[in-house]
């Protein structure tokens, strides 16, 4: 299933993350240069309140073995309670320039919006090395190490609304593929200021698919995230989700 694109339902209890996941989005391709996806979510979430969410994602992928240029979409329409639409939504673009067997090099950018959150807008763009750890195509561990500038304005309620910052970007994946029918994907990002390492983020996604029939598979998603220091003393640092549905290929 990870050589091929996909459509995506899913019904799912779960809360939100921050960072993107590239890594259960990248595309092992053989002679396919240009793969993508488009998932459609209905969720009930509870964090701060009882959420009705209906989210739509899409990406496109272009891989020629040298190059990969992936964009990621994420756009969400929450009700909190029964009064309010909530809108959140990130955009993801991201470059991959083979070095060489064991080396790539990365740039990316997102934006992104967050009302839950009190971000108005928070901007990234970063670059670094990408490392591939084993040879192995059933299992496969990769560490990046990243340096990223992020500028964020907060909610107009916010003392000191603005924020520039210089931020490292550590990642540790690993995609494990232990039968044809079973695929393993995680990835974990430490993402601390370069300037007071006590402000940091962690976020940790992990995706298990077990495939029922052709083309058909189950997948569990858990996201785990945590900002030591949130825009707002009212929002919770730790948050998580957990997404199960199925998975059609095609």
């Amino acid at each position: 299933m990870s050589k091929i694109s996909y459509l995506i339902f899913f019904l799912s209890i779960s809360s939100f993350s921050q960072v993107v996941n590239v890594e259960t989005l990248r595309k092992a391709s053989d002679s396919a240069k240009w793969t993508g996806s488009v998932g459609l979510d209905v969720s009930l979430i509870k964090n701060k309140n009882d959420l009705f969410r209906i989210a739509n994602k899409a990406h496109v992928q272009y891989n020629d073995q040298i190059n990969l240029w992936l964009f990621v979409n994420d756009l969400k329409f929450e009700k909190i309670e029964d009064n309010d639409l909530i809108n959140r939504g990130t955009q993801h673009l991201r470059y991959n320039r083979k070095i060489s067997e064991r080396v790539k090099w990365e740039v990316f950018a997102q934006a992104q919006y967050d009302a839950i959150s009190q971000i108005n807008f928070r901007g990234l763009i970063g670059t670094g090395p990408r490392f591939k750890l084993t040879k192995s195509d059933n299992y496969r561990f990769y560490l990046g190490t990243l340096i990223m500038y992020e500028y964020e304005k907060a909610a107009d309620v916010i003392t000191n609304s603005v924020q520039n910052d210089i931020r490292a970007s550590t990642y540790l994946s690993f995609s494990l593929y232990p039968t044809n029918t079973i695929s393993i994907i995680s990835t974990s990002y430490y993402q601390p200021k370069i300037d007071v390492f006590s402000d940091y983020r962690f976020s940790s996604n992990t995706a298990l698919l077990f495939e029922i029939y052709k083309n058909l598979a189950f997948k569990t998603n858990f996201n785990y995230f945590y900002d030591a220091i949130p825009v707002s003393s009212d929002i919770p640092k730790t948050q998580f989700e957990l997404t199960n549905g199925l998975v059609y290929s095609f």
